[in-house]
């Protein structure tokens, strides 16, 4: 272990103009705590369970920061993305401006700063042999049956061994023995990353982030072509180039203000067996043989914080929810310049069902927009469009457009045999238990068109609306106390 002098490094500040003004996770939490969102939970808690279970109970409220997780000095905080308002106020937009943001943000990205390894808060501390993660971090098992230990909150970064382009992504890993961990590797980037090298016979370098700022967090999810690294787009975000620093083992860049560090390597032709694990479905995921890291440093800051996210819960839906949105609106909007905004449901897991709400002015052009959804992202399993008038962040309205606007024999747009989500339980009917890779995920699609008709006679599918709901000013009108009531209901028994 190399430990060097720190007193110089501050917490690392840019000029924008955040309400917390946070580059660093402990910035953010900062502000919140300010605002009275951090819980301090100041008593020791397990690591098994019950620390993940005071984190659900909180979330979506308060951000919940244990001091004393599992006998550990390193304390441990979940929760402090979960609600829309907070990420949209770490942005410093209005919550109705939180896509359009993103949006901006992935198609301007910023490249990084490399800094200098004196000025890298993440490598302050440097962990080169007899490497223990279970005794170096507090590493929690959340679902009843985990199969042990996860980093669920860790930016995994990669270079393309082809193009040298980085890319981040966030992966679960179960940590399997001191220095050796398995992770889920889905076909996107870093398992086309970990095919090119394994062909070459060579291990990938990895590193995986945690502990990071919520934006850094949030560009980490951006649905974006395979040589776009998204420590540019968390960059842009933040309105200045992201400071990071080289690894110590080997050449990925790291946010330099992470609060730690695990540096490894993917080994070639490896692989162990790893679950079950609680999803995001909120289902568990089958055991099954997985790519193995190999790790071969650990840095992080004199006194770090270790991140968490409870699977399932709002700060990770919210995490997948917001890029996909902001992606799938500028995809709908590229061909389809009627749609207006999107949401992914929180029943719908945030990532299987989609609700659109478009500016209709031919018939058909509703199943067109469905049929578009469908072929921008192959989580998508159901899509629901309705008009300008119906507000696609209310479940209630979704279900009036649809109780009211649509027909099944009509308006039902359904296909057969596509591929979804292989995290999908339902995709597994009818399948063996090792089904290969080719037929996991196979799902039906539903869309249903819950827009009025163009043309309609009289009011017939005219909204009922009474003049001035919306601008009532109530503050005004309503008394402060029931004095007025209380005498006229004593003047009527006198």
């Amino acid at each position: 272990m190399n430990t060097r002098d720190a007193a110089s490094h501050g917490t690392f500040h840019l000029a924008w103009s955040r309400p917390s003004g946070a580059l660093t996770l402990r910035d953010w939490l900062a502000h919140l705590a300010r605002t009275g969102r951090v819980a301090t939970i100041d008593r020791p808690v397990a690591l098994e369970h019950e620390l993940a279970a005071i984190a659900r109970r909180l979330d979506g409220t308060q951000a919940a920061f244990f001091t004393q997780p599992g006998g550990h000095d390193v304390p441990v905080v979940s929760g402090f993305m979960s609600r829309r308002a907070w990420i949209a106020e770490a942005m410093g937009v209005a919550e109705a401006d939180l896509l359009a943001r993103f949006r901006d943000a992935a198609g301007q990205p910023l490249a990084s700063q490399e800094i200098p390894r004196a000025e890298a808060a993440c490598q302050q501390v440097v962990h080169t042999s007899g490497i223990d993660l279970h005794a170096l971090l507090p590493i929690p098992t959340h679902s009843e049956h985990d199969n042990g230990p996860y980093l669920t909150a860790g930016l995994v970064i990669a270079r393309n061994p082809r193009t040298g382009v980085q890319n981040v992504s966030i992966n679960r890993i179960q940590v399997h023995g001191p220095d050796r961990m398995a992770i889920l590797l889905l076909p996107r980037h870093l398992h086309a990353f970990q095919k090119t090298a394994e062909e070459a016979g060579e291990a990938l370098d990895v590193a995986i982030a945690i502990g990071v700022d919520p934006l850094t967090m949030l560009a980490s999810q951006a649905i974006s072509p395979i040589d776009s690294d998204e420590l540019e787009i968390a960059g842009a975000l933040h309105g200045a180039p992201l400071p990071v620093v080289r690894c110590v083992s080997h050449g990925v860049n790291v946010p330099a203000f992470a609060e730690i560090v695990i540096e490894g390597r993917i080994l070639p032709n490896v692989r162990e067996p790893e679950g079950p694990f609680g999803e995001f479905p909120k289902y568990y995921s089958a055991r099954e043989a997985r790519e193995v890291i190999e790790v071969t440093a650990v840095t992080h800051r004199e006194k770090p914080i270790f991140h968490t996210i409870v699977p399932a819960e709002m700060e990770h839906l919210l995490l997948g929810a917001i890029p996909r949105e902001a992606s799938l609106l500028a995809h709908l909007q590229r061909s389809h310049p009627g749609v207006k905004d999107v949401h992914l449901s929180v029943g719908g897991v945030c990532r299987y069902h989609l609700w659109v709400q478009f500016d209709k002015k031919r018939e058909g052009e509703a199943k067109n927009v469905i049929l578009c959804a469908f072929g921008a992202h192959y989580d998508i399993k159901q899509v629901v469009v309705v008009d300008t008038d119906v507000d696609v962040h209310d479940p209630a309205e979704i279900e009036w457009a649809v109780a009211t606007r649509f027909q099944a024999d009509r308006d039902l747009v359904v296909i057969e045999g596509a591929q979804g989500s292989p995290l999908d339980p339902s995709t597994t009917v009818g399948q063996p238990e090792d089904a290969p890779p080719h037929l996991q995920g196979v799902s039906a699609k539903m869309g249903l068109d819950a827009t009025r008709p163009v043309v309609y006679a009289s009011h017939v599918f005219t909204r009922v609306r009474i003049p001035g709901q919306d601008t009532v000013d109530l503050d005004a009108l309503v008394a402060a106390d029931n004095t007025a009531f209380d005498a006229y209901l004593d003047g009527a028994h006198g």
